[in-house]
């Protein structure tokens, strides 16, 4: 059974709209979070504002259809494939809002390996971490630095990375990451599609995974644009990697999930020092305070308009930080028949960022307390019929 101190996290206290269900679910803590493909995020404290906003993004999109039929989307030739500049919405699936206290409540944490497969998972990522470190230059020594040593010494010894390296870091490790999500929803698409049975719930976070390690990428690609060896790196390392997951989450989907969890382990920890190089003037080039977050950002978090790098980076860590504890958690399910806890809804930060995953048992209390939810709004739904 769920802990008394995670349950009291776990109350309900926000509410968000499902487009499939066509109904309001108060959730426990459900992210704020949590955006849904043409659909904007609602709290209960804003709904009559979204409600209005939403009005006006229909009636303005409905004066504007006799002039869209004119635009570069409709105009025949290559043109047509690519969206204007200001193309902009909420087309995406699950992505989150994070509150500012949320954003500091990420801690570096470490699950250890309990079995063999746990071991097998962790002794391949410490691997490919290792490797990875080799081909970007990434050290990281244990001692204090020098005193009174200059940004480029500690630079030259490895107490530090420039821009430069990480943004080569950042691109090759969002690229790879962004493959699990993707290679496992597809297989257990087909998997549902071919014995014909509903997948209990996990395609749709692992799709929301692997987009949001995508928009990771893409928010960053506006800093810098990776060389064409860099790309060459990424491509292949990225076609060795499908591959192998592929075969891998066809023999043991568990193993992969925490894999997956114990990567996440280290795109926490790495981020987590590029947080600290940055508030500590360790990497001028982005200066704290006025680099400008890029508009992708603010357009996907929902971030405030005067947002700076230092705010996207907080939240890129609390994404890591989420698919750290669902892969962790997922992988103490059964794959084949237990439901997906995350399915409706998701801890919060608070929640996610001091511990690192669910049992099966609090898993199963954590869905047991969502059917709950959905129970009392169905029946408050036809009491109002």
């Amino acid at each position: 059974m769920i802990s008394a101190a995670v349950t009291k996290t776990l109350a309900p206290t926000f509410t968000y709209r499902t487009a499939t269900l066509g109904i309001t679910l108060a959730a426990g803590r459900v992210p704020r979070r949590l955006v849904l493909k043409n659909f904007r995020s609602i709290s209960t404290r804003s709904s009559s504002k979204s409600s209005s906003a939403e009005q006006l993004d229909f009636a303005a999109a409905s004066s504007q259809t006799d002039a869209a039929k004119s635009s570069n989307l409709t105009k025949p030739g290559p043109a047509s494939t690519l969206p204007p500049k200001d193309f902009r919405g909420d087309w995406m699936l699950f992505h989150p809002v994070y509150s500012p206290d949320e954003l500091t409540a990420v801690k570096v944490l470490h699950r250890k390996p309990e079995n063999l497969g746990d071991k097998v998972a962790f002794g391949l990522v410490m691997f490919a971490r290792k490797m990875f470190d080799i081909v970007v230059g990434y050290k990281h020594p244990k001692g204090p630095p020098p005193p009174n040593a200059t940004i480029d010494e500690l630079r030259k010894l490895g107490y530090t990375f420039s821009e430069k390296q990480w943004l080569i870091r950042i691109f090759f490790l969002e690229t790879i990451a962004g493959v699990p999500g993707m290679v496992a929803a597809t297989i257990r698409h087909l998997q549902s599609l071919r014995l014909m049975r509903r997948d209990n719930g996990w395609i749709h976070t692992l799709l929301q995974e692997a987009e949001n390690e995508r928009m990771h990428l893409m928010t960053f690609m506006t800093l810098s644009k990776p060389s064409f060896f860099m790309r060459f790196l990424i491509l292949g390392a990225q076609g060795v990697y499908y591959n192998l997951f592929f075969l891998s989450y066809l023999m043991s989907p568990r193993i992969c999930h925490r894999f997956v969890g114990y990567l996440e382990e280290e795109a926490v920890l790495t981020y987590t020092r590029c947080i600290a190089d940055l508030e500590a003037g360790k990497i001028p080039e982005w200066y704290v305070d006025n680099v400008p977050a890029p508009e992708i950002a603010i357009d996907y978090w929902r971030m405030p308009p005067k947002s700076t790098l230092l705010d996207v980076l907080y939240a890129v860590r609390s994404d890591e930080t989420t698919h750290r504890f669902v892969n962790h958690s997922l992988a103490n399910l059964n794959t084949s028949t237990d439901v997906n806890p995350f399915a409706l809804r998701e801890p919060d930060m608070h929640v996610k960022g001091g511990k690192i995953e669910f049992t099966r048992g609090e898993a199963d209390e954590y869905v047991s307390q969502g059917n709950n939810v959905l129970d009392k709004e169905k029946a408050s739904s036809k009491k109002n019929d």
